[in-house]
């Protein structure tokens, strides 16, 4: 969805065309495969960060264009709605210092571009969902400029022929009864309340199936160590809002259908798998197009002549079914490469929270890729996309399913057994001691104080409650506390809670 596409209404004529040009997109795939025609001299590793704008009350601020224009940097890019911005870290080799120099280079890139937004009267925001956001802030006129943003929301809608339902009850409280949220948006703007962290991976074709399935298995403990999502539309709900506030803000699918088991478009998955030709076709099966537009590039016939096809068709597609870990093909000077892409992490709350959350991530991954045993052999799928789904709603709290050691809470299962992985995978990758424990050490304090950016933000409202402030009011100054604090930069489990 990174590329600017028509606005035109397609016809029954053009979804058959772009069906059968995905077909030969997944032929050629195939072929490559085969082949071996994928670049992998190192794993590389990239990152990129969605934000909020802010104005000075700590009300979502819809000048994205205008803040993009003063920034004037290409690593940034416009998202979704007027109030996002998105920064794209160029992609490095995961070993030695890089994962310092990588943190020097964020704190200096957003503090500039911090200062700049300044200039237009608002403020970066590192946050998985802005508290601050009221249900006005979901009209569509608040879309990004650009198209492609108004042409997948209609698209979007049109697919599902009736308003985006929001509908999910929360984790109460400490000493409170749950919250729920029952609400609608005639706009997929829900959407853009869900800020994340994207991390990339360059895996070589051949161990892409052991990345990927690893990245599912973690997905429920990085969720519940890192969650940064708590409020939404004023209410205290998951620990990682984000998670469902996203499938249910781009479902296509009408509650009858999904009755039917219809898979959604936000989707975990529902198999381990075996390459990454799965994942590709199973998105070819089951989804149909939401852009059906087609390039002028035959793939096979480029192919055959000794080059390179883009795959154009099957990018596209790929970036309209949101997996939580997705497959990437991509092509860069002419030379082909794969990456997974992980998706589950919140933004924030601070620069180094989000290196030691990737650090984590990376270095686990890596260990459980090269097991004697894969862990996927011993636990079902379902086990893990049910950790997902408790990890979002509960946080520290959860309970997970590992294999070897059954139900036990996240903490739990990362300093007894994620930690020692994440040292032995980090080192694999060649990864300095200096990063590593430093990016780790985090992680295991963290774990020690049982304290995420979700845990501070409720605790912060519930204290201020106490004191008699109105939840609205309680909001907006707990952001603004929580932007001094992710600007002063220490990790968030050494965050004050004071009202």
């Amino acid at each position: 969805m990174g590329r600017d596409v028509s606005t035109r209404t397609f016809t029954r004529e053009d979804r058959q065309r772009y069906r059968e040009r995905m077909q030969r997109c997944m032929d050629a795939l195939g072929t490559m495969l085969a082949e071996g025609s994928f670049s992998f001299p190192r794993q590389q590793m990239g990152l990129e960060i969605e934000l909020n704008l802010v104005d000075r009350a700590g009300r979502p601020a819809m000048a994205n264009s205008e803040v993009l224009e003063k920034i004037d940097d290409p690593s940034f890019t416009l998202e979704l709605g007027q109030h996002n911005l998105e920064v794209n870290v160029p992609p490095r080799e995961l070993a030695r210092d890089e994962t310092l120099d990588l943190e020097r280079e964020l704190v200096s890139t957003l503090a500039s571009a911090d200062d700049k937004a300044h200039d237009a009267g608002t403020s970066i925001v590192m946050i998985g969902v802005l508290p601050t956001l009221r249900h006005e802030h979901f009209d569509r006129r608040w879309l990004s400029t650009q198209p492609r943003y108004a042409v997948l929301n209609d698209r979007i809608l049109a697919e599902r022929g009736e308003e985006v339902a929001l509908s999910m009850e929360g984790a109460p409280l400490p000493g409170r009864p749950g919250e729920r949220l029952s609400s609608y948006s005639e706009s997929i703007m829900p959407e853009a309340a869900c800020t994340s962290v994207q991390l990339h991976l360059q895996v070589a074709p051949d161990d892409f199936a052991a990345h990927w399935n690893a990245a599912q298995a973690l997905a429920g403990v990085q969720v519940a160590i890192a969650a940064n999502s708590p409020f939404l539309l004023g209410r205290a709900l998951w620990h990682e809002t984000r998670i469902p506030l996203f499938l249910q803000a781009t479902d296509t699918r009408t509650q009858e259908l999904k009755n039917q088991g219809v898979r959604p478009r936000v989707w975990f998955g529902e198999r381990w798998i075996t390459s990454i030709f799965d994942l590709f076709e199973e998105n070819v099966r089951y989804f149909p197009a939401l852009l059906p537009e087609t390039g002028d590039e035959d793939p096979l016939d480029v192919l055959g002549a000794g080059g390179t096809p883009s795959l154009t068709e099957l990018r596209l597609h790929n970036g309209t079914v949101w997996r939580w870990n997705r497959p990437v093909y991509d092509v860069v000077d002419g030379v082909p490469h794969l990456r997974v892409e992980n998706r589950v992490l919140p933004a924030g709350p601070t620069v180094l929270d989000t290196m030691a959350n990737a650090a984590f991530f990376y270095g686990a991954q890596r260990a459980l890729t090269t097991s004697e045993r894969p862990l996927w052999s011993q636990m079902s799928f379902h086990a893990a996309e049910e950790n997902l789904y408790s990890g979002s709603r509960h946080g520290m709290n959860a309970q997970l399913y590992w294999p070897g050691i059954g139900w036990v809470p996240p903490d739990e299962l990362v300093l007894r057994r994620l930690l020692p992985l994440a040292h032995e995978g980090l080192r694999d990758c060649g990864v300095s001691d200096e990063a590593r424990e430093r990016y780790l050490g985090v992680i295991e304090a963290r774990c020690l104080a049982r304290r995420t950016g979700s845990q501070w933000q409720r605790e912060t409202v519930t204290m201020m409650e106490e004191k008699g402030v109105e939840r609205e009011e309680a909001l907006s100054a707990m952001l603004t506390r929580y932007v001094e604090l992710m600007h002063e930069g220490e990790p968030v489990h050494t965050w004050p809670v004071s009202p």
